[in-house]
Formats: C-alpha cells, sequence, structure tokens
C-alpha cells in the first residue's frame, strides 16, 4: 500500500452559509456545510431561499412541545437536544435579530443560531432532513480530537518520519555532514547521540523543506509546459488547513508538508494549482483542466481529504 506509512501516523467545519427567511409560512431550505477540513481545494455548494417580502409579518412562534432538554447556558445560548430514530443530538441554540439561520459543527457540536420568527418545529425539522450529514461531520470532528492525542515523534535515535511516502529513519553516528542514504532510509544527522530533541527536529524539518522548495519546483516546471502556463514564483506554506493556492498574478503557494507524500500526490497539488491559472474557480472547466495533465486526480484528492495539513506526523 502506497500510503500504508501514514496509517501509523495517521490514525489520528465551519460556517455554514445561512438560509434566507422564506417570503411564506413554507419551511426553510437548508444549506450545505463549507469548511477547508473536509474540503482544502474546493467549496460545496451553497443553496438558499429567497429573502423575505416587504410587509411580510413575522408569524407568532407557536409553544414547542417540551425537548428532553432545554435548558440555559452562561453564554446565552440554550442547549437542547433532539431524538432522531435510535440516536439523540445535543445542539446549542441561539436567537438573535439576524434574518438568517446558520449552522456551525466544530469540536464543540452543533451550534445554531436562528432569527426569533423561525419555530423551533422547523429548526428541529430542518435539522432531521439532515441528519445523515450531521452525524458525519460530528463523527469527523471527534476522530480528528482523538487523533490529536495521539503521541507524537520523539525526536531521538532511531526516529521516523514519512518523506516522499516512504520512511526515513534518523541516525546520530556523529556524522560529519547531514547525508541521507537512498538504499537504507537513513537521514544521518551531524549531532552528537545525546543531542536535544529540538535540535534533531529542527534540522530534520530544515533538511525536508529544503527537499520540497526544490522538488515542487521542478515538478510545476513540469506541469506548466503540460498545461501551456507560466508562473511567477512559488513558495513553500506552512498552512494548517490548505495544501496549496494561487494567486491571479502566478504566485504559487505550496504547503511544505506534502513532502511526506508520494509522488503522485504532489503532482496532483502541482496541476490543480497550476490549472486555477486558467480558471480561477472550482467549476467542471476548471476540474477539466486538471484532469488534462493528471488524469488521475481523483485518487489523490481523495487521499488529502483524510490526511489535512495539521494531523501529519508532528514536525
Amino acid at each position: 500500500m502506497p500510503y500504508s506509512f501514514f496509517s501509523s501516523f495517521l490514525r489520528r467545519e465551519r460556517k455554514a452559509e445561512p438560509m434566507q427567511k422564506p417570503p411564506s409560512r413554507q419551511r426553510p431550505a437548508v444549506a450545505l456545510d463549507n469548511s477547508q477540513l473536509d474540503l482544502p481545494f474546493e467549496h460545496a455548494p451553497v443553496f438558499s431561499s429567497p429573502a423575505p417580502l416587504r410587509g411580510d409579518v413575522p408569524p407568532t412562534e407557536p409553544a414547542a412541545p417540551p425537548s428532553p432538554v432545554s435548558k440555559p447556558l452562561p453564554d446565552g445560548t440554550r442547549q437542547r437536544r433532539i431524538v432522531l430514530g435510535a440516536r439523540a443530538l445535543d445542539y446549542r441554540l441561539k436567537r438573535s435579530s439576524r434574518r438568517t439561520i446558520g449552522f456551525c459543527i466544530d469540536g464543540t457540536g452543533l451550534s445554531i443560531t436562528a432569527p426569533r420568527w423561525v419555530t423551533i418545529a422547523d429548526i428541529e425539522s430542518a435539522i432531521g432532513d439532515k441528519q445523515n450529514w450531521i452525524f458525519r461531520k460530528l463523527t469527523k470532528w471527534q476522530t480528528r480530537v482523538e487523533q490529536r492525542a495521539l503521541p507524537r515523534i520523539e525526536w531521538k535515535e532511531g526516529a521516523e518520519f514519512p518523506f516522499l511516502g516512504k520512511t526515513i529513519r534518523v541516525s546520530l553516528a556523529g556524522a560529519s555532514t547531514l547525508s541521507f542514504d537512498q538504499q537504507t532510509n537513513v537521514l544521518s544527522l551531524p549531532l552528537p547521540a545525546l543531542a536535544d530533541a529540538q535540535q534533531i527536529k529542527d534540522r530534520v524539518q530544515g533538511w525536508l523543506q529544503s527537499k520540497a522548495k526544490r522538488i515542487f519546483g521542478e515538478r510545476l516546471v513540469v506541469y506548466a509546459q503540460k498545461l501551456g502556463v507560466e508562473f511567477r514564483s512559488h513558495a513553500l506554506s506552512s498552512a494548517a488547513t490548505r495544501w496549496g493556492s494561487c494567486s491571479s498574478d502566478g504566485k504559487i503557494r505550496l504547503n511544505w508538508r506534502l513532502i511526506h507524500f508520494p509522488m503522485s500526490i504532489i503532482d496532483y497539488v502541482v496541476a490543480h494549482e497550476l490549472a486555477h491559472l486558467r480558471e480561477m474557480n472550482h467549476s467542471p472547466r476548471f476540474w477539466q483542466t486538471v484532469e488534462s495533465i493528471f488524469p488521475e486526480f481523483r485518487e489523490a484528492r481523495h487521499t488529502l481529504k483524510h490526511h489535512p495539513p495539521d494531523l501529519l506526523p508532528a514536525l
């Protein structure tokens, strides 16, 4: 398995677009979440209902049947619970004077901010309609929290880390210069056997970033020629949620942590960012452009969605 190394290190959303107040007492539409956690390079479509008509009189909210859990919290929100089939879902509800309703899922759970005119019945009906999506996102956040609790790399003799999809081992054998043996996948550092962990980490990270700068530059040239475009410059980034970016003036930034992955993953991100020089969006034409120079992009995109930058080994 090309990504078997990551299974050992990586066992390890936020604002949903608002839905507008409907012009009549029809049920509100629901927007999809649009978080970089799940979609590093693309945004989910947003659906909303039309704005209210002038002169509409907000209906009086009828008394809702008591929720199994409904209690005020110190921050002014109200904790509620809805039972969906065999599962109970807790959420925080905040009322405001805004004209829209927003759903937010993060590490603390589901939060809803709703106008005062929206009934509890409408809110919980919307939750019921999207329960599969909600539970899926909550599960991902829970997994994220658990993964963060995993032990970090212990930087010492024999420490291992990923490089181009392979496992590299650190050696502190008193080498006079930094060297890498491609046959044994050993990185020898010119440090004493009892070197400080931070020293080892800094040397490894410096080596990885120098390799990333060179390799990314080479791949950008290759794929720019394939696409017939020119980029102005490239630089490394340390973004927590993005693998790459491309500005309209041709400046490309690539996350240095991509160097952990096999070359095919790097090539996908390179092709993706260069395609933005043709299409500064994520339209069907954009993905056709990516596919024209990197036909296997779907598998690579799937891999990166399951390995966000901030869940990679703690380098």
